[in-house]
């Protein structure tokens, strides 16, 4: 069952509680990600991110950690292009001791000086490791091709130069301008009872008072190039994108399916076409990514070199002839797919816990399971067909490969 509440400041909370489970999720969902980094602090919410752990005026980072794990607990963070979460998951018995610990440590952080220098190194390494995994760091080559070295087009881990850089000053700078109430929403799932957690809630993260909403800006423009970063690797990897729809588009469901019948799924015609036809790629399929504002619509492949412009011409002919050619059976292949997919996908505590905050910052209201469903079978075929006429277009589409090629190889590719 789901509600929504405020804090006595004015956070809103969204609540589902799961009474079938025995754990229980909380999160702190900031609206800042890396797109709204100047270019001279790319990385610093990752940064950040990181920083929260090493210690606050109460607990060392030795004892944060000795203390969830003696609750058999997880405390954790993750950062993206528009949000920055903490979250803690503890059994239900635990709460109060899991949340005394989230709110710990993102209010009373003390981000010593010596963790900050170590904190370069490591994520420095990181850095390495997303580059030493080419079929993960296409994507990030691939936003930098469509949106530029600022906004959308900035990695979340940021650049080396930029990380090297980073003062205990930019840090508070960073939570003084955006770690505010109207930033915050939090985020529960699991077993709990409402007023319990709001009044667990309200004794410290209840106070929070600084920062201020981050500026949008205004919508990125996309880029239709061709861009080939050269890397003596094995094989290349491909990235091949459309200007796709912002989070709350209305024909977002009708893009869910004309994604599914593409490339998500062992059925879908690029897996059949180009792995099961042809085998000419051990790992293919297709992408929405969507943002407040913007989003991509993407095809993702790794082939041999000799390869690649094969794949793309197969990619690109069954792009342009979806719309005339997609079946009322794939359509509903599609709707029964995606279902199952959400379904399955809300079975834990912790993916409640981002579907309910992602609702309600992007949508600003919550979808039950049951109406997401009906929206899915709503979609018709006449939908779909308009969707893809609008949207796949020679003038909005970018390429992205990263490996052994050369770029004169990929000239007029799109011609």
């Amino acid at each position: 069952m789901f509600k929504k509440e405020f804090l006595q400041n004015g956070v809103p909370v969204v609540m589902e509680t799961l009474k079938n489970m025995r754990s229980v999720v909380v999160g702190i969902w900031v609206k800042v990600g890396s797109r709204f980094e100047p270019p001279e602090k790319n990385g610093i919410s990752h940064f950040l991110e990181h920083m929260f752990f090493k210690g606050t005026k109460k607990r060392t980072a030795k004892d944060i950690s000795y203390e969830i794990d003696s609750l058999g607990g997880e405390l954790n963070a993750f950062t993206s292009r528009e949000n920055t979460t903490f979250y803690v998951k503890v059994l239900d018995e635990f709460l109060e001791q899991g949340l005394d610990l989230l709110s710990d440590i993102f209010l009373n952080s003390t981000f010593p000086e010596d963790d900050i220098e170590k904190e370069k190194k490591i994520i420095k390494e990181e850095i390495k490791m997303i580059e030493d995994t080419p079929d993960d760091y296409v994507h990030d080559l691939s936003n930098r091709t469509i949106w530029g070295g600022t906004g959308l087009g900035q990695s979340v881990l940021g650049k080396r130069e930029t990380i090297a850089l980073f003062t205990k000053e930019d840090l508070l700078s960073h939570i003084r301008k955006y770690y505010g109430t109207k930033d915050i929403i939090i985020s529960c799932a699991g077993n709990f009872e409402y007023d319990h957690m709001i009044s667990v809630l309200n004794k410290d993260l209840g106070n929070l008072r600084r920062g201020s909403e981050p500026e949008k800006g205004d919508v990125p423009e996309f880029n239709s190039k061709v861009e080939v970063f050269q890397k003596d690797l094995s094989e290349a990897h491909l990235c091949l994108n459309i200007k796709g729809l912002n989070t709350a588009s209305k024909d977002r469901y009708s893009l869910y399916i004309i994604n599914t019948i593409l490339g998500a799924g062992v059925s879908s015609r690029l897996f059949q076409e180009i792995r099961e036809k042809r085998g000419l790629a051990y790992s293919i399929y297709s992408f929405v990514a969507s943002y407040l504002d913007t989003g991509l619509w993407g095809v993702y492949a790794g082939v041999s070199r000799k390869k690649v412009k094969e794949v793309i011409d197969i990619v690109m002919k069954e792009l342009f002839t979806l719309k005339d050619t997609i079946q009322e059976v794939e359509l509903q292949r599609a709707k029964n797919q995606l279902k199952g997919n959400i379904i399955l996908g809300l079975e834990s505590t912790g993916s409640r816990m981002n579907n309910i905050a992602r609702q309600e910052i992007y949508y600003g209201r919550y979808f039950s399971p049951k109406e997401i469903m009906n929206e899915i079978d709503s979609v018709k075929m006449e939908q779909v067909r308009d969707l893809c006429e609008r949207l796949i277009r020679k003038d909005c589409l970018a390429l992205t490969v990263y490996g052994p090629v050369q770029g004169h190889e990929l000239k007029g590719i799109f011609n």
